[in-house]
């Protein structure tokens, strides 16, 4: 075993033993409601899913089907729970919550709401949004590997900091360049805040499952040439198109604003980048050998027609 995967094995450990913790009080008050906690994962399931099945829910949840079967025979005599023949498979059973059963959900949802809530009072609202980020990149890295929602949108309030951030931290930790990098992105970011023309420019942000992985700039050179960039995508993120996702909005703003030229500066080292420039229909016009951000690098200069 390497030894980040080790200390990742360790890391999850720690955090198990800290959540069972807190998982135990609010599984413990979810249980004052009339239902036992496996009756509720069960009420909550079938309120959740569409045409929900028996074998399904006992899969997911782990529960044995007979089991699950007395529960759900329990929740019909209670007038909580209806089954009815699919209309896509004759033989399947689909179940549903009937408004009794709904109204039951509700008390366990505002009750679950509630102890949440409690649990989180104490955390600063500063705190929140990296709460729910971390929340959301445990299930993305541990759970199943369906394909992932991806998201182009405009920068908000925030953003080019990120941006600025993320490719001083990305550049300095996969070329090994030093912070003089990060000094000339936060120049770019600073002055692109500062004379910003939306009819012109853009910054465009790439979201995969709601996180930010990636995003470019958009910046007017003169009435008829403009520059893609800051192109980055987050190491976590790639494979998902999103650089080629980014490049193509970049242009199609460049020919809706009337710009006759896009052009870009990069180096040679950033072999994916160039990729996508090329395929893009970027050509190269010249390259030039300079020592910055602490190494010799090759810079290059490429344009696309509109």
């Amino acid at each position: 075993m390497t030894t980040d995967r080790a200390d990742a094995v360790a890391e999850t450990r720690r955090f198990n033993r800290f959540y069972t913790r807190v998982a135990g009080f609010l599984d413990e008050k979810l249980t004052h409601s009339r239902f036992t906690l496996t009756e509720a994962r069960v009420i909550f399931e079938l309120a959740n899913r569409d045409a929900p099945v028996a074998s399904g829910i006992a899969r997911d949840l782990g529960l044995d089907p007979a089991y699950l079967a007395r529960l759900l025979k329990k929740f019909a005599a209670a007038g909580l729970v209806e089954r009815s023949r699919s209309d896509v498979d004759g033989r399947r059973r689909d179940l549903a919550l009937t408004p009794a059963g709904r109204t039951a959900f509700d008390e366990l949802q505002a009750r679950a709401d509630a102890e949440m809530g409690a649990l989180l009072e104490p955390v600063p609202a500063r705190d929140l949004p990296g709460l729910g980020r971390a929340m959301r990149a445990i299930a993305r890295i541990l759970g199943p590997r369906a394909a992932p929602a991806v998201a182009l949108r405009a920068h908000r309030p925030g953003d080019v900091g990120w941006v600025i951030s993320r490719q001083g931290a990305l550049y300095a930790e996969e070329y090994d360049w030093d912070i003089t990098f990060e000094a000339l992105v936060a120049e770019i970011g600073a002055a692109f805040i500062r004379n910003f023309r939306a009819d012109r420019e853009g910054c465009w942000i790439a979201e995969l499952d709601g996180e930010r992985a990636g995003a470019v700039l958009l910046v007017r050179d003169s009435d008829e040439t403009a520059k893609l960039r800051l192109l980055h995508v987050e190491s976590w993120a790639r494979g998902h198109g999103l650089g080629t996702m980014l490049v193509d909005a970049c242009i199609a703003k460049a020919r809706a604003a009337g710009y006759r030229r896009l052009v870009l500066w990069t180096n040679d080292v950033l072999v994916s980048a160039r990729g996508i420039y090329q395929a893009a229909g970027f050509r190269l016009v010249e390259e030039e050998r300079h020592h910055s951000f602490g190494k010799d690098l090759v810079g290059q200069n490429w344009e696309l027609d509109l």
